[in-house]
């Protein structure tokens, strides 16, 4: 495999392990074997993973424009949805002298909506793995604007407004666990690291803003505005995810069967290369929903079950816009839904999720402790905050999830570009994993930082904790965009391929 990348001990396929680029020191792919050609970019070097069908409806198939306004606006709406779980983080004294209540009281408005957005969680992915994820945006944006309708006419019933975060967390769910396999089916490999950045930026950074704009809300219309707002931009936002965002979903068939030739076999591949093969034949094959991968690599003894089959030259005919409009347009997979629910508490001990979860949970652990303690710092002596001034406090985080995403969109695609060159053509999906070196620079910093600071806030003031406390968010958003790019990319069918971030909030 190259480059510190582990052969694996078994010769059966590696997940994610695909051919990029055309590479000289390698054995060349044929452009075309059977019915079923190689297909490259625009620019004629790199070869396109996943390999994208004949069908038109194939998300692969429609213009890069139409697949960025889908991305556009799932990341809008994720923005406002986002901004529920710290909805209250800002004005949890005002709500607790509102209601009469003591803290607890109002910390479980949060820990019941996050679980809702737990549990909603599980059901959900297994949904969408059967029958799609347009009919859990569509019911999920409708969940929000109904529950912040709900919440901010709660009055003064606490039970009510209980119940309406609640319903906040599920109408959450969908963009918390499914937006970033969105990212993987709209998009190739080599397209997805910035536009993952983008998805990530959305979630993260939504919530640190959120307590920035609620406490002056609070102060100056009213908290039950809080509600209001994120129901009036989710409503806004529904006919554009209603036309706009179509099922992205799609059953990619295993239509074609690539070899590598013979040795001493000359090739000529894309009209551009001649080169003589050494080595042993392997057998190759455009994927299925097992992986990302184009060619990915397979035992050499399933050659002679592996012969290319031929194929009716039928084209599914192009579904209308209105046809486009529909909730659900079939079956994505033939699984048992029960099973599909209950499949992700094993997974949880595969190595590749366990290693997610702890990249991505260890950072967001911590910033949720600095949220926590971040009200008892400032509030009290010797700044003595008051509530908006506390909140523009999270405008640092803001500011390290924008820089988050802007060091990881520019170097996500462009280091594993290098390594792929360096590794002769050939895309391992652990090229992805080197950001979490940046992820322990501004993790560590931001830390140990905030830490030194906020405990002498007297001598250090309010700016030095929150410029800490952005090189802490800004290492949490590289670690999440390493781990999900890694989890899409290398086990892209498996339950776990959707968001395996623990839910965030900064309470």
């Amino acid at each position: 495999m190259g480059l510190g990348v582990l052969e694996a001990k078994s010769s059966g396929h590696v997940p994610g392990t695909s051919y990029v680029l055309d590479d000289a020191s390698r054995p060349a792919l044929p452009q075309n074997l059977g019915a079923n050609p190689v297909k490259y970019d625009k620019s004629n070097t790199i070869i396109l993973v996943p390999q994208p069908s004949e069908d038109p409806n194939d998300p692969l198939n429609w213009p890069l424009w139409k697949r960025d306004i889908i991305l556009l606006i799932l990341s809008t709406i994720s923005v406002i949805a986002s901004t529920l779980s710290p909805l209250l983080a800002a004005n949890t004294v005002t709500l607790a002298i509102f209601f009469g209540r003591d803290f607890t009281q109002m910390a479980l408005l949060t820990g019941y909506h996050l679980c809702g957005v737990g549990v909603a969680g599980f059901i959900f992915v297994a949904s969408a793995r059967i029958w799609g994820k347009r009919h859990l945006y569509l019911l999920g944006t409708v969940l929000i604007i109904i529950s912040s309708a709900w919440g901010g006419a709660a009055g003064t019933n606490y039970a009510s407004l209980l119940w309406a975060r609640v319903v906040q967390g599920i109408g959450l769910a969908p963009f918390e666990a499914l937006v970033n396999a969105s990212v993987g089916d709209l998009y190739f490999v080599h397209e997805r690291g910035k536009r993952m950045a983008l998805s990530n930026l959305a979630l993260f950074g939504g919530a640190f803003f959120t307590p920035v704009l609620v406490g002056k809300i609070t102060q100056t219309i009213g908290w039950e505005w809080s509600f209001y707002m994120i129901a009036i931009f989710a409503g806004a936002l529904l006919p554009f995810i209603f036309f706009f965002v179509p099922e992205t979903a799609f059953v990619r068939p295993e239509h074609q069967a690539l070899w590598r030739p013979e040795e001493g076999a000359a090739i000529p591949l894309n009209g551009q290369h001649n080169f003589h093969v050494s080595g042993e034949p392997k057998d190759m094959h455009t994927p299925d929903q097992s992986g990302p991968a184009s060619f990915e690599k397979q035992d050499s003894d399933s050659k002679a079950r592996n012969a290319p089959p031929s194929y009716a030259s039928t084209t599914p005919p192009k579904a209308t816009f209105v046809q486009s409009l529909r909730p659900f347009n079939g079956r994505k997979s033939d699984a048992n839904f029960f099973k599909l629910l209950l499949r992700p508490f094993p997974l949880f001990f595969h190595p590749a999720v366990l290693w997610a979860c702890l990249i991505q949970g260890t950072l967001i652990g911590w910033t949720v402790m600095i949220g926590v303690v971040l009200a008892a710092i400032f509030l009290g002596p010797p700044l003595w905050f008051n509530e908006v001034e506390t909140g523009y406090m999270y405008t640092g985080p803001f500011v390290g999830a924008i820089l988050g995403f802007i060091i990881s969109g520019l170097l996500a695609d462009w280091s594993t570009k290098i390594m792929i060159r360096r590794n002769k053509g050939v895309y391992e999906p652990e090229f992805r994993i080197v950001l979490v070196a940046l992820q322990l620079v501004f993790g560590c910093v931001g830390l140990y930082g905030f830490g030194i600071t906020a405990e002498r806030v007297g001598r250090y003031g309010w700016f030095l904790p929150d410029l800490f406390f952005a090189f802490e968010v800004g290492g949490m958003v590289l670690g999440a965009v390493a781990s999900a790019l890694y989890i899409v990319d290398a086990h892209r069918s498996s339950p776990f391929s959707f968001n395996p971030s623990v839910k965030l909030s900064p309470l």
